[in-house]
């Protein structure tokens, strides 16, 4: 286990997002589905699932060949922007253990471009619990920061930060229906949405996240620019 020290005084996110506590600590979840740590300079994304596409397209469901191009985009803004010192990849950051042999030469350069310019830190997820050495950066089963830990796969514990449930919510009001990626948090620990193009989203309230959130949890919705907040109160399944 390795430990993030917090640092300050440190820089305010620079966009538009949500500033919640989670055990104590103060993150902001920011529209593009990553999570900013200012204490620490830290940006946390989750499940990037690169190499989707071409994983995908091996077994013969022909997918555009772009997710993992448009994935490491996305989050080459968010680093420009908020100069983390740290970058953390909370697991399954490669669709399976052979995605880093079949990126394009471009897409392997933009990626390595990320881990010299930063404290890289791997956490290892179920879908690449083998990284290959070359790709730089450290490789951890979880990672503290603060009184958070951060790890890809869920319990409940206090002050978790984790990923894989791939988190949506779907809302109801003014006669329409909302769905969007979401975090998912109730103070003492926080789910993360997926950052891959290509990834999917499970609602918040099927029974998967019951184990985790046994009293429910308030759902941070992905808008365009925005967070929105909503409580289970207003949470409808699928």
């Amino acid at each position: 286990m390795v430990a993030v020290p917090l640092r300050a005084p440190a820089p305010p996110a620079m966009g538009k997002g949500l500033a919640v506590t989670v055990a104590g600590a103060q993150v902001e979840a920011l529209p593009e589905g990553a999570l900013w740590i200012a204490d620490a300079r830290a940006l946390v994304v989750s499940d990037l699932h690169l190499e989707k596409g071409s994983a995908f397209a091996a077994r013969g469901q022909f997918l555009p060949p772009y997710d993992t191009r448009t994935t490491l985009l996305r989050l080459a803004v968010l680093i420009a922007r908020l100069e983390p010192q740290c970058v953390v990849s909370l697991g399954d950051s490669f669709h399976d253990v052979r995605g880093p042999a079949r990126m394009h030469d471009a897409d392997a350069a933009l990626l390595a471009s990320f881990v010299r310019a930063v404290q890289w830190v791997w956490i290892e997820g179920n879908h690449d619990p083998e990284l290959p050495d070359d790709l730089g950066g450290e490789v951890r089963e979880t990672l503290e920061i603060g009184p958070l830990t951060l790890r890809h796969e869920p319990t409940g514990a206090a002050g978790e930060v984790a990923g894989h449930l791939h988190p949506c919510a779907r809302v109801v009001g003014r006669g329409r229906s909302v769905r969007a990626r979401c975090f998912a948090t109730d103070g003492a620990s926080l789910v993360m949405p997926a950052f891959g193009a290509y990834a999917g989203g499970l609602n918040v309230r099927d029974r998967a996240f019951a184990a985790i959130f046994p009293h429910g949890c308030t759902a941070l919705m992905l808008g365009r620019a925005r967070v929105y907040a909503a409580p289970q109160a207003r949470q409808v399944g699928d």
